[in-house]
């Protein structure tokens, strides 16, 4: 992580970009600013004073997710699948009622789950419905995307598949997949779960190598913008698929983890040196993508 650090992360990421994306209502912005599809953003919640309001900003609405605009690692988000007048059903199970809702908003804004702790804002989005093409290898919950992105270059993909150990969370640690992704062919390769390699998902036994993700491109054209608008050179991209909408950016991050070299079973350096190789100034998004296929053939 230091080594990644120093020779790749520091050098291409100006300090002065971090706040686009280390704030998720930042991020939003800026991709409603150039076109580049993420959940829809139902309402925000900045001051204590406004939790009272949430039942005017949900309005009508079953399904929805509660996130801290500065969290990280998923912690805070909240899940609604589905409200009964005043009880929310959520993804991890039970339900909550509206003061329960309400309690874990003034924990968001307390800054409970921010990045150092810092006072924070609530935002309340979209729900997500996952495309069909996961049922085999996803349960529970919704598999989420990473593409890292180096000098404006795709450089390695993953995706996270929920399991019932991950309680429906496409989080590494709590027991979920993780699939490496060809670039450019945009296809699972085998997966690792807590770090031991694995060929079928443990609940639904179906194989996860060799499924083709839907509308991959469009992944790949979306996570360079974010990179060209942000100034970031070394980032790590997230995303979802929504049955209807396709690829839904969540977020982005300049500082992300190593796991997906575990997920792909192959190091990052090789491609990044590759990248670093090539002259690449003002190349085109087809040139980058046909970078990025020789980037896969390495590892």
């Amino acid at each position: 992580m230091n080594a990644r650090n120093a020779a790749y992360l520091l050098p291409r990421n100006p300090r002065r970009c971090y706040e686009q994306v280390d704030d998720k209502l930042a991020t939003k912005r800026l991709c409603e600013r150039h076109g580049i599809p993420s959940p829809k953003t139902y309402g925000v919640i900045s001051r204590q004073g406004e939790i009272r309001r949430v039942d005017h900003i949900l309005g009508a609405r079953r399904e929805f997710v509660v996130k801290p605009a500065r969290g990280s690692g998923g912690r805070g988000i909240l899940v609604v699948l589905d409200r009964q007048a005043d009880d929310f059903a959520i993804a991890e199970g039970g339900c909550l009622s509206l003061a329960d809702l309400q309690h874990h908003l003034r924990a968001i804004l307390a800054g409970l789950f921010s990045l150092g702790g810092h006072t924070d804002r609530t935002i309340i989005e979209q729900r997500i419905t996952p495309h069909p093409r996961f049922a085999s290898i996803a349960v529970s919950g919704t598999p989420d995307f990473r593409i890292i992105v180096y000098r404006g270059v795709p450089a390695m993909a993953m995706v996270r598949l929920p399991t019932h150990a991950s309680r429906g969370r496409a989080n590494l640690h709590q027991g979920a997949i993780g699939a490496g992704i060809h670039l450019t062919k945009g296809e699972t390769l085998g997966g690792v779960c807590h770090d031991r390699v694995v060929q079928v998902h443990p609940d639904t036994h179906h194989a996860i190598a060799g499924l083709q993700i839907p509308r991959w491109t469009e992944f790949l054209e979306a996570a360079m913008r974010i990179s060209d608008y942000s100034g970031l050179g070394y980032v790590g991209v997230d995303f979802v698929c929504d049955a209807a909408g396709g690829p839904m950016l969540l977020e982005a991050n300049c500082r992300p983890g190593l796991a997906i070299q575990v997920a792909n079973q192959c190091g990052l350096v090789p491609r990044l040196q590759l990248i670093d190789a090539e002259h690449i100034a003002n190349a085109t998004v087809e040139q980058r993508i046909e970078l990025a296929g020789r980037v896969a053939s390495i590892g």
